[in-house]
């Protein structure tokens, strides 16, 4: 799936490869006409018209290169974030946010010896950690640990 904007930065990069040739082009017709003059002031004509703006094609056809590159890259992120926000679920209450389903639903849960917070035993910061240990009622209710960010367990046990 491509967009118009990729459509449009093409021209870019032809007018800098074109800049580019021709500028080159100029170039060697410069240096062809100066290495058939022996004295200076008749090779000055040669590097004004040819050489000089032969140079400054080149230059500009990098540039445009450069910059259609990059507008093509920003072209194609545009694009992908679009895919990504298409993809997002509808929103479930109206608000404009989508509903996100919880990341941990686990009823158990357990703590990491000399850490702050309780999990879940699904969340996926002590998922698999053999460290992880029973959270005493005692420590939830002596609000010694604080319940995580990620996986919320305070919803079911406040």
């Amino acid at each position: 799936m491509r967009t118009s904007r990729l459509r449009t930065v093409h021209p870019v990069l032809w007018a800098g490869w074109a800049a580019l040739a021709a500028g080159g082009v100029l170039c060697v017709v410069g240096w062809y006409g100066v290495s058939g003059e022996r004295f200076a002031e008749r090779q000055l004509p040669y590097l004004a018209s040819c050489t000089i703006p032969g140079a400054a094609l080149i230059i500009s056809g990098a540039v445009l290169l450069a910059h259609g590159r990059s507008s093509v890259a920003a072209a194609r992120v545009e694009e992908l974030y679009g895919l990504l926000v298409a993809a997002e679920p509808a929103a479930a209450d109206g608000s404009g946010h989508a509903a996100l389903a919880p990341l941990a639903v686990s009823g158990e849960l357990l703590r990491v010896p000399g850490g702050t917070l309780w999990h879940r035993a699904d969340c996926p910061l002590v998922a698999g950690k053999a460290q992880a240990v029973p959270v005493d009622s005692g420590l939830v209710a002596s609000e010694a640990l604080r319940p995580c960010p990620i996986c919320e367990p305070a919803e079911e046990t406040g």
